[in-house]
């Protein structure tokens, strides 16, 4: 170890970040990432200033035979930022935004968050498809696809990626667009981190808000059957503009729900709409009748804030596990399945949400970048959520169990966002027909796959 300093002093003098090693004091706090079963030490972690410091660190690495993480904003689910006793990369220093609002482009370094993310360009009265928890990376989220509230009106993040800065494994410094090493662009699009280190995104922009009308309708868990079906039907004919996602869940104690209601089980509608905001709320009526109301919480409000509005059911410090599914259609047998699981929840925390996407990624051809699932109109999470170790065995079982008793009627694929560390096992799947050609791009950035804390694709 006492090697290791040495050499990690060199490695002070090449950059202008932080090295932290785990004599420092601080040094438990900036390993910790948001999912509270990855408990892992590495043995330096590289906290960069700028992209100029990714490259000695690389090497640094490479001469030390140290396994290489990188951390975006540290919210994957997989914990994959983490590396035992190897070199993390840590990006959670470089969360700048630069907005060029004539051209509705954003430039993004990679530790940014969410909320960093949505916080500028909305001054701007832009945004671009993003997730819906504000604490979520940009870098994780993008390299893996990346779905939110705009999705159905504006596609995938990665649809809106224009381009990105690349490091490489050997520290070369490259551009990855459809005009430069477009191979690059076409696997990092949906094929996370497998191919380089990524020091910025170019996103495209799109006018939103600032003001949107979207809220929450809970119904009783009771009418759950009836009110599945009336969703999908529903989403037949919803515009692109509007979005509605269902949560079977314990209710929280929101202010809007009467008492007895907290704590029980009940079906949550979310809805989002993006446009004519007195259209908005015709186009929301029905959604009001699926059933007899516990409550609602519904009306004009900030994009900003509805980006927030799912933070406190996702703060970090709970222990996580999920598994997902996508759909093309939804059934009854479906519908069952979720409701025996879902009236049997492990913990207070735990949900089942079904996310629908349909509208303009259906429209990207399959084959046009990594992320191919355009049949996919639907996402289904199994979110287990917990804040002891001892209820792993019986939350981690609930949610394999649903995931297999669902999976007869769930389409091709998976989304890699959503996979855990025990998934490997799926990372053909969550590729389908461009698993080969992202086993060549492998090959040729990372033919020793020195970039393998990841959903990881092979050379």
């Amino acid at each position: 170890m006492t090697t290791l300093n040495t050499k990690t002093e060199q490695l002070k003098n090449r950059v202008k970040g932080r090295v932290v090693l785990p004599d420092d004091a601080d040094y438990d706090e900036i390993r910790t990432i948001w999912n509270a079963m990855i408990d892992r030490r590495p043995a330096v972690i590289m906290q960069c200033a700028e992209a100029d410091d990714v490259p000695p660190a690389l090497a640094f690495a490479r001469e030390n035979n140290l396994e290489i993480s990188i951390r975006g904003g540290g919210h994957n689910i997989a914990g994959k930022a983490l590396s035992e006793g190897g070199l993390m990369i840590d990006f959670s220093s470089m969360k700048d935004v630069r907005v060029d609002a004539a051209n509705r482009r954003a430039y993004v370094e990679p530790g940014a968050t969410l909320a960093d993310f949505d916080q500028a360009v909305q001054k701007h009265g832009l945004a671009t498809p993003v997730g819906i928890n504000s604490t979520t990376g940009i870098s994780g989220l993008t390299l893996g696809g990346g779905f939110g509230w705009l999705t159905r009106k504006y596609g995938m993040t990665v649809d809106n990626l224009v381009s990105a800065d690349v490091i490489t494994v050997d520290g070369k410094k490259i551009k990855a667009s459809e005009k430069e090493n477009n191979d690059l662009f076409w696997a990092i699009r949906g094929g996370g981190g497998n191919f380089g280190v990524i020091t910025q995104y170019e996103f495209k922009l799109h006018p939103v808000g600032p003001e949107i009308l979207a809220g929450l309708f809970v119904f009783p868990f009771a009418q759950a059957k009836q009110i599945l079906e009336k969703y999908y039907t529903f989403t037949q004919s919803a515009p692109e503009e509007l979005t509605v996602w269902v949560v079977l869940r314990k209710a929280p104690p929101l202010p809007f729900l009467p008492e007895e209601v907290h704590g029980k089980e009940v079906v949550v509608v979310a809805v989002f709409y993006a446009g004519d905001l007195a259209q908005g709320e015709k186009l929301i009526e029905p959604l009001r009748h699926f059933g007899d109301l516990h409550g609602e919480h519904l009306g004009v409000q900030p994009y900003t804030q509805w980006q927030q509005a799912f933070d406190p059911l996702l703060t970090p410090g709970a222990r996580n596990y999920w598994k997902s599914h996508n759909f093309t259609e939804l059934n009854g047998n479906l519908f069952d399945t979720m409701l025996e699981f879902a009236g049997k929840l492990p913990t207070p925390q735990c949900e089942i949400f079904i996310a629908h996407i349909t509208g303009a990624a259906n429209r990207v051809p399959a084959d046009s970048m990594a992320w191919g699932h355009r049949d996919a109109n639907f996402v289904l999470n199994v979110h287990g959520r917990w804040d002891e170790a001892s209820e792993d065995e019986k939350c981690i079982s609930w949610a394999r169990t649903f995931f297999e008793a669902s999976k007869p009627y769930a389409s091709s694929g998976a989304y890699v966002n959503f996979m855990t560390e025990d998934e490997s096992d799926r990372v053909i799947d969550a590729y389908s027909g461009n698993y080969a050609r992202l086993v060549d791009i492998k090959r040729q950035y990372d033919a020793k796959n020195i970039l393998h804390m990841n959903q990881n694709i092979k050379p």
